[in-house]
């Protein structure tokens, strides 16, 4: 299809600069070396020597965007992969299976959206940390002032692992998080231990990361996505907190927002969760082109906050900025949807 679109745009132009060429004046003639064709962005006509009076028409407006296309679909794609630790060379791993969900699932298709996944990610973070447990493990055992955007791709890696990887690659990586989480244990500044295996604490962290991810799904790629399919979304990642040793996991829509509006009277804000908060929100980006992504994205997470939770941050999106992050977060995501296919 898009070969046969480009033949016809390069027929159209070439048609189209015929008929220009029959009614031009003759060019003065001009030296070989300033005679060069050169890339401007509509089709012209060029001397192919001095004195000559022949033309010839060289370069088609569409191989022009054809090319630069191209190589800015490479550029985008190269940069998403750096954000999320994908190697684009060496040996890749073959699936035996579909994995825990297949092809046909939900999960498959709300975490196969990079734009949203990132989006959510950072809203989901921001209402983890609102857990004095979650914030303790955080603030005791990572090196998260230097190493946020680590934190963030080992996060991805796992999501699409235990997404997209067969069955054994995924109980693989959820073996190896629970033996990281028989290390991550201590005592809140209350006196009170905790540990990143305690059953409650890995629903809230679960609940809150696929609310999140779901919510951003919704808002910015598929915002008639029937209910139905939203809890079966949730009843299929259920699964994998169920593995990690989360207890009585919320399993639909109701089930969750249930879940959430009973949690809040267990959640605090306090100076390490503003820390934390800071080296999510103020970290710098890996280069200055991904800069206004990033931006983009860390608005468009804060925005996608429950009320209360972003209250509870002191985190505040003016009204009047809302329609332009959230215009411009789905616009973002339907280019990163173009480069990433």
């Amino acid at each position: 299809m898009a070969a046969r679109i480009s033949q016809a745009i390069e027929e159209g132009l070439t048609t189209r600069c015929l008929h220009r060429l029959k009614n031009r004046p003759t060019p003065p003639e001009v030296p070989y070396a300033a005679s060069r064709i050169r890339y401007i962005m509509e089709p012209t006509w060029i001397s192919i020597g001095a004195g000559s009076s022949e033309f010839e028409f060289r370069l088609s407006t569409s191989r022009l965007i054809v090319s630069g296309m191209n190589r800015l679909r490479n550029v985008i794609r190269e940069h998403v992969h750096g954000l999320v630790g994908i190697r684009t060379s060496g040996t890749r791993h073959i699936r035996k299976d579909d994995g825990l969900f297949g092809r046909s699932s939900v999960c498959w298709k709300v975490h196969g959206d990079f734009t949203t996944m990132m989006i959510g990610g950072v809203a989901a973070l921001l209402l983890q940390m609102l857990h004095p447990a979650a914030v303790a493990g955080v603030w005791d055992h990572s090196n998260f002032r230097h190493d946020m955007q680590g934190r963030l791709r080992r996060t991805a890696q796992f999501i699409s692992g235990t997404t997209y990887g067969d069955t054994d690659q995924a109980l693989r990586l959820i073996d190896r998080v629970r033996t990281i989480h028989d290390r991550v244990r201590g005592v809140l500044p209350d006196g009170t231990p905790y540990s990143a295996n305690d059953p409650a604490l890995l629903t809230w962290i679960h609940v809150a990361e696929v609310s999140s991810f779901l919510k951003a799904y919704v808002r910015y790629r598929d915002p008639l996505l029937p209910h139905s399919e939203q809890d079966r979304y949730f009843a299929e990642v259920s699964e994998i907190a169920v593995l990690l040793g989360a207890e009585a996991v919320p399993r639909t829509r109701q089930e969750v927002s249930e879940y959430l509006r009973t949690s809040r009277a267990d959640l605090r804000f306090d100076r390490r969760t503003r820390q934390v908060a800071d080296a999510l929100l103020k970290q710098p980006a890996s280069s200055l082109a991904l800069a206004p992504f990033q931006r983009l994205v860390l608005d468009a997470g804060v925005d996608l906050l429950p009320d209360w939770a972003a209250e509870m941050h002191g985190l505040r999106i003016a009204p009047l900025r809302r329609p332009a992050i959230r215009a411009s977060a789905i616009g973002v995501g339907s280019v990163l949807r173009w480069a990433l296919t």
